[in-house]
């Protein structure tokens, strides 16, 4: 659903633009709509979890580089998970968790799958780091991504830090750890 302007600092949900388009006319849709009623039917007055919650499979916890986003969400697709999961997207996605260069960052990711585990009652977290990642350069250094199986070592150690980290935080979840080239081939560490 899109959003039009009525007049400057106004957005007006564009299905019903036409039904609603002046502040009169807004009141007349709400009263029409039974007002409140409509929005916690809708879940906007509700506690909002009912839409929110479900038993879902995982959370994806991948990079933010504009390059994996269509490679990771088909790897999950290829698996069986469209719609089974909720998604972190940070850069370095296990780097920006586990490196002391992003430590700003890491409550953020631990507290949205705290939240995850409440809402969508996920059974494990998916993570894929990727080759060629800017994030693993300003958090290790050029030298600790300059050839294949530096790099291999480099993200290996940052998941298997971010499983040690999930277990000591979330011990009732799985984990998958994988690198993604920019090829879309998933390498898999256990």
């Amino acid at each position: 659903m899109g959003f039009q302007s009525t007049r400057p600092g106004k957005f007006t949900p564009v299905c019903c633009g036409d039904m609603i388009g002046g502040a009169t006319a807004r009141r007349e849709f709400l009263k029409l709509a039974g007002g409140a009623a409509l929005f916690t039917s809708m879940g906007m007055l509700a506690s909002g979890v009912q839409a929110a919650s479900g038993n879902y499979e995982a959370m994806v916890l991948s990079c933010i580089d504009p390059r994996f986003q269509a490679l990771v969400s088909r790897q999950q697709a290829s698996d069986g998970l469209t719609g089974k999961y909720s998604a972190f997207t940070i850069a370095g996605a296990s780097i920006g968790v586990v490196a002391p260069a992003f430590k700003d960052w890491q409550k953020a990711f631990w507290d949205n799958l705290g939240t995850s585990v409440q809402l969508h009652h996920i059974k494990k977290v998916i993570v894929v780091n990727h080759r060629d990642c800017g994030a693993a350069k300003i958090a290790y250094g050029a030298e600790k991504v300059s050839e294949p199986a530096i790099e291999t070592e480099t993200h290996k150690a940052a998941l298997f830090e971010f499983r040690a980290q999930l277990k000591e935080k979330q011990p009732e979840l799985g984990v998958e750890l994988g690198l993604m080239s920019l090829d879309g081939k998933l390498e898999l560490f256990s």
